[in-house]
């Protein structure tokens, strides 16, 4: 007779294949795309599923008694927390003088301070005005519809600019100094699991993500990078107070804080189940129930600013276009849109819609192939991450959502154990990362 862990993986599987195919149904008539645009969509499809089938016994078996595997050897190298923080923090000032140096060679000219207004081009803009002037009610439209910004990384900003005199700097310190501070936390949360060598080769796999040179950007991806690290590493830690803190901080900060809420639950049940403590359930659960609280003051801020707690909804769908959609609808769309601007529009063909469909289905493929040797937690926040950051209805900048997700340099970390596979994709990476800031310097569309 089947025994009930194979019968409970046997169901998961069973319902999940069935919910997707009935979503991948249902979508299937309600568009018109070509041939093109259904096959990517369907491969989109394929890898989830893929994905969630692996996903799904490693899921059972953490929230079973079955013995989690043993912490790695924690001890490291002298003062490695510090070397880290300075390295990249200097990797984020080599990304500045880089964008100089290229822009100069690509033929813009400037001094480098003129280069620094120059990472203005992107959302840099929005928030910078927002931490200058906050959420503005009876502006012109494109200072109102900042209210789909979150507050998150323009307050800190506000106060920076009380050391350096200037937004931009003060936008450009911030993003720097948090980017250097998740480099130590990602190392730490790794440590728990891996030995040195393997998560210092995770932790370089994150700074050559295609994307990565956002993290210098005066926007929101290295605070909001530090705050998901923070509150994974300190639920890891069973710190569940100031893990659920930096949660909401993180939600506060990006709508897609939201899930770090998975992770805490898959971390509460499993812990739950091993520790029978009854009496710790309870407090550790209130205590995931501050992520969502970050969010929901951001949408009192709506409520203040214009009378409505969803009004940045609106905004989203009447500006942008934005609507929360399936993951499998945003590769056709983006493989019909790199098909049209091939020979049209090479520019965002380059720039936009191959990366986005690349980044798209690429992170699904790594992810399927390396979530059985994930820890099932991250397995669960990177599908619920996915399907909420790939689903918007115009998406234009799926590599920048992604290479905020770490789960995937610690997938890519996984894939590297042999020296002739990290040799690849250390040449890979770095050469879609120079690549992609090209791009991104040229003005390709790179959002």
């Amino acid at each position: 007779m089947m025994d009930r862990t194979k019968r409970l993986t046997l169901t998961g599987r069973l319902l999940g294949l069935l919910a997707l195919a009935a979503l991948v149904l249902l979508w299937w008539p309600r568009y018109d795309y070509g041939p093109w645009g259904r096959l990517a969509a369907l491969v989109s499809a394929a890898l989830f599923a893929l994905l969630g089938l692996r996903f799904i016994p490693r899921w059972v078996d953490f929230w079973s008694d079955t013995p989690l595997p043993a912490a790695a050897d924690r001890e490291e190298p002298p003062a490695m927390g510090l070397r880290i923080f300075f390295s990249l923090w200097c990797l984020d000032l080599l990304i500045l003088l880089a964008a100089w140096g290229l822009r100069a060679v690509l033929g813009h000219g400037g001094s480098f301070t003129d280069t620094l207004s120059f990472w203005r081009c992107t959302d840099s803009q929005h928030y910078l005005a927002i931490a200058e002037d906050w959420y503005l009610s009876d502006a012109g439209l494109d200072r109102v519809v900042q209210l789909v910004f979150l507050p998150g990384y323009p307050l800190p900003v506000r106060l920076f600019r009380l050391l350096t005199g200037d937004y931009l700097t003060a936008g450009l310190l911030l993003s720097a100094l948090c980017f250097a501070g998740s480099g130590v936390i990602y190392y730490r949360l790794l440590r728990l699991d891996l030995p040195h060598e393997a998560a210092l080769r995770s932790l370089v796999f994150l700074c050559l993500l295609p994307g990565s040179f956002f993290y210098a950007a005066p926007m929101s991806e290295s605070l909001f990078l530090l705050c998901s690290l923070g509150c994974v590493y300190l639920t890891r830690k069973g710190l569940w107070l100031p893990a659920g803190l930096c949660g909401a901080w993180a939600a506060f900060t990006r709508s897609l804080g939201l899930m770090l809420a998975v992770p805490m639950i898959m971390e509460l049940v499993a812990a739950a189940v091993r520790e029978k403590h009854g009496t710790k359930l309870i407090p550790r659960a209130a205590c995931i129930l501050l992520v969502p609280l970050g969010f929901a003051a951001y949408c009192v801020i709506n409520y203040f600013v214009a009378g409505n707690p969803w009004q940045f909804m609106i905004y989203q769908a009447e500006h942008w276009g934005q609507h929360l959609g399936l993951f499998f609808n945003t590769a056709a769309y983006q493989a019909e849109l790199a098909i049209s601007t091939f020979t049209d529009n090479p520019h965002n063909f380059c720039g936009l819609w191959l990366p986005n469909l690349i980044y798209g289905l690429g992170a699904l493929a790594l992810v399927a192939a390396t979530v059985t040797d994930l820890r099932p937690s991250y397995g669960a926040w990177f599908i619920a991450y996915y399907v909420i950051a790939i689903g918007a209805t115009w998406l234009l900048s799926a590599p920048r959502y992604l290479m905020a997700m770490p789960v995937l340099p610690m997938a890519l970390g996984r894939l590297s154990d042999k020296k002739s596979a990290k040799t690849a994709l250390l040449i890979l990476l770095t050469l879609l990362w120079l690549l992609y800031f090209l791009a991104f310097l040229q003005r390709w569309q790179v959002w």
